[in-house]
Order: structure tokens, then C-alpha cells, then sequence
């Protein structure tokens, strides 16, 4: 039997939340078939008292509570006692970096990643120092765990594996991938109340259809998403 290709560590409160919506579909069926695999650690393994509590109230006063540096330590030290060295460890936090299709892909060419999922209030600095944890974010809101955001996450980098989604080109053509978001999409019937399939998509002339595809790509990331189009043409520009 053949290792997956990649391996998701999940450290977390709720381990019953796994797989989730990553155990349906595509990638629900890549986990049966051994493609990848996923792990959770149960934080209150973790924990020395009989109620098995992994918070305690933050130092300086304030609302909520703050998960306990020494027991996610001893959580973090057992997944990385399983990891391979080179698997990112991040920690799910609204505060971090931005997670994009650049994160995704070194996820899936370091073969596996070790995710920590806080509650409450957040997780004691101390440990995200002390284990060199990297602080990654799904977005500009807050959730009430990062249980959610690590599924999101995990299923961008699932896709990656071949195998998963079939066809090789159907992740070549996807919005991120040539920094461009992704041109429309039709199908049949032909006309729809009235709104017709642009004539060139049903021109058979292949290069045409590329040409437009690519045009609509740039129409609609230099209209829709300023940030990435002004990305995409310094690139151009730095390459001529």
C-alpha cells in the first residue's frame, strides 16, 4: 500500500468536527481511497486534571478565556513527534497572514501540514513563540474556533493532489493559478431567457476561445479585484 501524498494534522477541541465537509465529494473520496490522510489530537488529551480543562482566565484581566501554553505545548510536541520536519505548523488566527493559492500549493509540495485550532479567547503567546508556530487567516472576520477555517484551508490543498480532481488542466484554468481570476463559464441550452452563449464559444475556432477567455480573465480581475490586477501587471511588465 502506497503512503498518501499528504497528511493533515489537526490539533483541536472538537475532533468529532473532522472530516467535516472534507469526508463528501472529491475530497471525501480521495480520503477512502488513501490519497491523503487526515489526523486529529484532542487537545484535552492533553490536559492533567480530572475535568480535563485546557483554559484559564487572561493574565491582566478580560473577558473570555485563553487556552493554556503548557498543555497546547505537550498537544504541539506529540503531532510533531509524527510530522515530517518540513510540514508547515500553523495556528488558525484572524491576526495572521492571509492564506491564498501560494500557501495552498506550499502546504501540498511539503507533503503535510500540523494545523492548531484555538478557542476562546485565543491561545497564550508564549507556546505560538516557544514552538515557532505560524499564524495563518482564512479572512478579515472572526469565527468562534478555527475548526471551520482549517476545513477551508485543507480542501484548497486536497485539490492539489493528483488524483482528486481528474483532469490535470481543470486546475491549470482556475482562478489564482496565472494570478488572474477565472473567465465565465456556459453550458447548454443555448439560449436562456433570452441571454444567448457568447458566439465565439461555440465558434469551434480553439484560439479564439482562448483569446477571449483570457481577455474576460483580465476584465474582470482589473474590475473586480484592483489588488490582484495591479500584482498581475507589475509582474507583466517586470518580465518584459
Amino acid at each position: 500500500m502506497t503512503s498518501p501524498a499528504f497528511t493533515a494534522q489537526v490539533l483541536t477541541l472538537y475532533p468529532d468536527m473532522f472530516p467535516g465537509m472534507l469526508g463528501h465529494s472529491l475530497a471525501g473520496r480521495g480520503l477512502e481511497d488513501e490519497k491523503w490522510a487526515l489526523k486529529t489530537l484532542d487537545i484535552r488529551d492533553f490536559s492533567s486534571d480530572k475535568h480535563r480543562s485546557v483554559d484559564d482566565t487572561p493574565a491582566g484581566g478580560g473577558p473570555g478565556m485563553v487556552m493554556r501554553a503548557d498543555i497546547l505545548g505537550k498537544a504541539i510536541d506529540a503531532a510533531r513527534a509524527e510530522a515530517e520536519p518540513e510540514w508547515p505548523l500553523v495556528y488558525m488566527s484572524p491576526r495572521g497572514r492571509t492564506f491564498d493559492q501560494k500557501e495552498a500549493e506550499r502546504w501540498h509540495k511539503a507533503g503535510g501540514v500540523t494545523i492548531l485550532c484555538g478557542r476562546f479567547e485565543g491561545v497564550d503567546e508564549r507556546v505560538l513563540e516557544a514552538r515557532e508556530v505560524e499564524e495563518i487567516s482564512v479572512g478579515d472576520f472572526v469565527l468562534s474556533g478555527g475548526e471551520p477555517a482549517a476545513q477551508v484551508m485543507l480542501d484548497a490543498v486536497v485539490r492539489l493532489i493528483p488524483g482528486i480532481m481528474g483532469a490535470a488542466e481543470t486546475l491549470h484554468e482556475e482562478s489564482f493559478e496565472c494570478g488572474l481570476l477565472e473567465y465565465p463559464h456556459y453550458t447548454r441550452p443555448q439560449v436562456w431567457e433570452g441571454r444567448e452563449i457568447p458566439e465565439v464559444l461555440t465558434s469551434g475556432h480553439h484560439k479564439r476561445i482562448a483569446e477571449w477567455r483570457r481577455e474576460k480573465s483580465e476584465e474582470l480581475t482589473r474590475i473586480r479585484r484592483p489588488d490582484l490586477w495591479s500584482t498581475y501587471v507589475r509582474g507583466k511588465n517586470e518580465k518584459v
